[in-house]
């Protein structure tokens, strides 16, 4: 019998590690447009995004968007859109990756609150239910198939 490890990796999916932070959220490292940070791991975020003062960071062209964002203590929030970004996590990768921008502050406020570093973004479930994603919370990984 094989191990799911054996049987994703043949079915074309990407192992990749994450840390649980003091917060309890699952962090990653990933690129966009070839420059690294840190993003939240968000199966509760319906879109992956960054906050307004990474546009430069990752090199993003931001458009206009007439989306309202919520979330974890803010409804209603501004946003812009960037698209067709190099998404990359680990190995797997994402040649056409949209992304929300909105201010995030207030996440990386409660973060530091709690004496945890902040985050440049999140990474969400368009990503995550595009590539199957399946989250293996024993092992601190998840798998993502390669689109």
């Amino acid at each position: 019998m094989e191990t799911l490890p054996i049987l994703l990796k043949k079915e074309g999916y990407q192992k990749i590690n994450f840390k649980v932070s003091k917060t309890k959220h699952l962090l990653i490292k990933a690129s966009i447009n070839g420059i690294k940070g840190t993003f939240i791991l968000d199966t509760g975020a319906s879109n992956s995004c960054v906050g307004f003062e990474s546009i430069e960071l990752f090199q993003l062209i931001a458009g206009k968007s007439k989306t309202k964002a919520s979330g974890a203590g803010a409804t209603g929030m501004f946003t812009q859109m960037a698209k067709d970004n190099l998404l990359q996590i680990d190995k797997w990768k994402h040649t056409t990756f949209h992304l929300v921008i909105f201010d995030l502050s207030h996440v990386n406020e409660a973060l530091v609150q709690h004496k945890a570093k902040p985050v440049q973004g999140i990474i969400g479930a368009d990503i995550l239910i595009e590539s199957k994603a399946i989250i293996d919370y024993f092992n601190n990984c998840f798998y993502l198939k390669k689109i």
